[in-house]
């Protein structure tokens, strides 16, 4: 998962550092140090650290509730990378919606086969609320700014088969009564508790130094 909105610095960052606070000329906190592009390997490099605005949020939740709790939208999905073997150049392509996630997800449709084994591809995430969602980099974006509850409008393209007489160039060449339709449409959903969350501490005692 990319981590957005990381604080760029030219300091020097060894191995170890990652986890250190990254601090201005005056001694605030910024960021705290993660990774480095290095291309001899060394200390020297671009480091990126996580945002302080970031960190406040994720703490918060460690305070609260001993775990980072991030929402998602409760269906597995496909990388853009592969979507694009697909023909599918924008969005993001549902792969399954867990039974778990049907009260959740407002309708959303994932990929499946039909009956006579042919792939029939799920809804594709273009747009959450105002946001236009290109690939799942956007996706992670828009989900880091909200919180486990949250209800979101989400725009997809789908893709119907549906009967037709027609003869036009989408007719099944076998059977000559089926044709891909597809269209936008507009569905409200509630955002979940990211499953596999991990639990960091059983307890913390406010009074404690």
């Amino acid at each position: 998962r990319p981590i957005s909105n990381v604080v760029q610095t030219d300091a020097a960052i060894n191995p170890g550092n990652s986890g250190g606070p990254l601090l201005d000329s005056d001694g605030r906190l910024i960021g705290m140090n993660t990774a480095i592009y290095s291309p001899s390997g060394g200390s020297t490099g671009v480091g990126f650290a996580i945002p302080v605005d970031t960190l406040k949020v994720v703490v918060q939740s460690i305070i609260d509730q001993g775990r980072v709790v991030r929402p998602a939208i409760g269906v597995s999905y496909l990388e853009s990378s592969q979507a694009r073997a697909l023909g599918i150049n924008k969005g993001v392509l549902v792969l399954a919606v867990p039974s778990e996630s049907i009260t959740t997800a407002g309708g959303l449709r994932g990929t499946s086969r039909n009956t006579k084994g042919l792939l029939e591809l799920g809804d594709v995430i273009i747009q959450m609320d105002d946001d236009a969602i290109n690939d799942e980099k956007d996706l992670f974006k828009f989900l880091d700014g909200k919180k486990v509850g949250d209800k979101v409008k989400v725009r997809v393209v789908r893709t119907d088969i549906v009967p037709s007489l027609e003869n036009d160039d989408e007719l099944d060449p076998e059977t000559m009564v089926q044709r891909v339709q597809r269209y936008e449409t507009e569905l409200h959903i509630t955002l979940k508790e990211k499953a596999g969350s991990s639990a960091l501490t059983s307890s913390i005692d406010r009074a404690s130094n």
